[in-house]
């Protein structure tokens, strides 16, 4: 299984796009459907060649009445998704929705009352805490709303779960700055949901001293319950669809792909793992998330064997509409992919 990520203005005023997924040799296209604040270049688009959004939005039509405190905003025409997963289901290609969950500044900046804190106080305005009943809600809710009525065949959840430390945008100048120890406790909230002694954890920093596992277990019953909320929605809008789960075998993982909790892996169909850098390692039977672009763009080839080698069971690259001209390099590594 070979799968492909693009946005929806990548899709819609580009009557060559249909053709050129099809010359990538791809199986199915992952399509956002709620995503985080981007710019994004363009480069195949015969309009325009990029695309800013300041804020997380959601690119469906935003109906009144349902959301409570936390509201999405959306992006572009009226419902976007829907316009580009219409093209592509009427082209043939199938459709999953790519949806990004806990990761929006806008709402966090509104509301920080509902944002990761780390023990030092600091709160992550990017990262919603899933320890909170409403930011669960408020994320069932948007993953309903992103495949309502849609005709899409999987879905793919992003952020579903805890964000930390680190928050690659608005030039971002903590890279470096912190061991893995201290990027692993500065990622663990201590807001009053999660119930984490702030204390505890700054011992655990300015003694640098690894944490025990007790101290993830509340960001790993959040997590569960999140996904089981999202999940039930999920089924009741789409249940033929296969879910896909962005995550890391590391438990102690956050981002965009937080860590594996030990029953996550049952609750889906499939488990999509970043494989960038070149050196990132895979669980056997999870998917393969590759990225195509520079700076991970050198020995894709060898890349994708070695993943393959290692008991990857699918492939994800990124991506149709960042890379000019993937059909050829799509193309190539799929049968590099089917051969291994």
């Amino acid at each position: 299984m070979i799968s492909a990520h693009a946005y929806p203005w990548d899709v819609i005023g580009d009557p060559a796009f249909v053709d050129r997924v099809r010359a990538s040799g791809v199986d199915s296209v992952s399509l956002a459907a709620s995503y985080h604040t981007t710019r994004a270049a363009t480069p195949n688009h015969p309009r325009h060649k990029l695309i800013d959004v300041p804020y997380a939005a959601l690119y469906r039509h935003v109906r009144p009445g349902i959301w409570g405190r936390l509201i999405p905003r959306p992006f572009g025409t009226d419902d976007p998704f829907l316009e580009a997963a219409t093209i592509l289901h009427d082209a043939g290609i199938p459709v999953t929705a790519w949806v990004v969950l806990a990761h929006n500044t806008r709402l966090g900046l509104e509301h920080p009352d509902i944002t990761v804190v780390n023990c030092f106080g600091e709160r992550y305005p990017y990262a919603l805490c899933p320890s909170w009943t409403e930011v669960a809600e408020h994320c069932t809710t948007l993953a309903a709303e992103a495949i309502r009525d849609a005709p899409i065949t999987g879905v793919s959840l992003e952020s579903c779960g805890q964000m930390g430390l680190a928050h690659l945008g608005c030039h971002e100048k903590t890279d470096g700055a912190y061991t893995p120890l201290q990027q692993r406790l500065l990622s663990i909230c201590c807001c009053t949901a999660c119930g984490v002694p702030a204390s505890t954890v700054r011992a655990l920093f300015e003694a640098r001293t690894e944490p025990s596992a007790e101290l993830h277990a509340s960001r790993h019953a959040a997590t569960d319950r999140l996904r089981a909320g999202v999940l039930q929605a999920v089924k009741a809008h789409a249940p033929n669809a296969s879910v896909t789960l962005h995550a890391q075998a590391d438990p102690w993982a956050t981002g965009p792909s937080p860590g594996l909790t030990p029953t996550a892996a049952a609750d889906v169909d499939a488990i999509l793992m970043p494989c960038w850098p070149h050196g990132a390692t895979i669980v056997k039977g999870a998917h393969a998330y590759v990225s195509t672009l520079p700076p991970f763009d050198k020995d894709l080839h060898a890349h994708i064997k070695r993943l393959r080698d290692a008991g990857a069971a699918g492939l994800a690259l990124y991506h149709l509409g960042l890379k000019p001209d993937p059909a050829p390099l799509f193309s190539a590594l799929g049968q590099t992919w089917r051969q291994s």
